[in-house]
């Protein structure tokens, strides 16, 4: 299957889901190719053939971008260079949860999340700790008695009922052994720390030389600035309360910067983020719902309320046929 089709699949299946979706992220660079909002989960989805493919410094950028926009990275993948993606496993690549489509449908669609994570040494369950320590008092069985019958430590049984996770195997012969099940779904939607390690969001990078003059400005209005290297949009910018969010870009206004425009318009209405697009000279007033604005005006800008004012009038305009 061609990487486009698959694409397709994917979103396709995200509306079947009940799913907003954005417009495909067609322009490279890109860390995300589309972000997709129902109810209160929002995820950037990348969608990839070989997940190979996917590297640390798009990883980095999906968990920045989650982070800011209050969504979860990630990806979904058919196979590695070695083998294809298991059904109802959760992989994880560079700190983002990686799904083959068979396990999206399922937790999209069907709303069954997966109980299995691959990581080093195998494929393992979260076990529920409290559940465990009960069914074993009940049946009255010491914490050796249940390390005998699973032919492990009492140390690791320990292990299992202060919350560590179990291989599929060990699981397998808990259910078994109590006939009850014992384990617990892995929550990628809610970043779940039980099977990954909860690692910091890594650092922003720094603007590009010809994006600081627009960054300057932001900041000095009251935004908190992060550049970005891979999206379809320059920065993301905080209000200082955190209570609203802008994408923005920033180029002459060519073919390319109006189907960027475009783009940040589509993201920004499914992740309910304004955008603005920063050029020298402004042929329309905006494109799509992107505030198109001038370098000389967004300098005159005295504060954020001033900004806001300005990219309500724009967008607000309506656009040329």
């Amino acid at each position: 299957m061609s990487r486009s089709a698959l694409v397709g699949n994917v979103t396709a299946m995200m509306r079947d889901a009940g799913f907003l979706v954005s417009d495909r992220c067609a322009i490279r660079p890109k860390s995300f190719d589309v972000a997709a909002r129902r109810g209160e989960d929002t995820v950037l989805l990348k969608i990839l053939g070989n997940i190979d493919a996917f590297n640390a410094a798009t990883g980095a950028e999906m968990r920045r971008l989650g982070e800011y926009l209050e969504a979860t990275p990630l990806v979904v993948g058919l196979r590695t260079r070695d083998e294809e993606l298991k059904p109802g496993v959760v992989y994880f690549r560079h700190g983002v949860p990686v799904l083959s489509p068979d396990t999206a449908m399922d937790l999209f669609v069907e709303e069954v999340p997966p109980l299995i994570y691959a990581a080093p040494g195998g494929l393992y369950v979260n076990i529920d700790s409290e559940i465990l320590a009960d069914v074993r008092q009940d049946r009255d069985w010491s914490l050796g008695r249940l390390a005998q019958e699973l032919g492990v430590s009492r140390r690791t049984v320990s292990k299992y009922e202060d919350g560590m996770d179990a291989s599929v195997e060990v699981a397998a012969q808990l259910e078994d052994l109590f006939e009850a099940p014992l384990t617990a779904p892995v929550d990628v939607l809610d970043d779940d720390d039980a099977v990954h390690d909860d690692e910091p969001t890594p650092e922003d990078p720094d603007p590009e030389p010809e994006d600081e003059p627009v960054v300057a400005v932001l900041t000095r209005v009251g935004f908190d600035v992060h550049p970005t290297e891979r999206a379809p949009f320059r920065t993301i910018s905080e209000d200082e309360r955190r209570e609203s969010r802008m994408l923005t870009g920033h180029s002459e206004f060519t073919e390319t910067a109006e189907k960027r425009a475009r783009i940040m318009s589509s993201v920004g209405h499914v992740t309910e983020t304004t955008s603005i697009y920063v050029v020298d000279r402004a042929p329309r007033e905006s494109v799509d719902g992107t505030a198109i604005i001038e370098r000389e005006e967004i300098e005159r800008v005295s504060d954020v309320e001033d900004l806001k004012d300005l990219i309500k009038e724009r967008a607000d305009e309506p656009n040329p046929a």
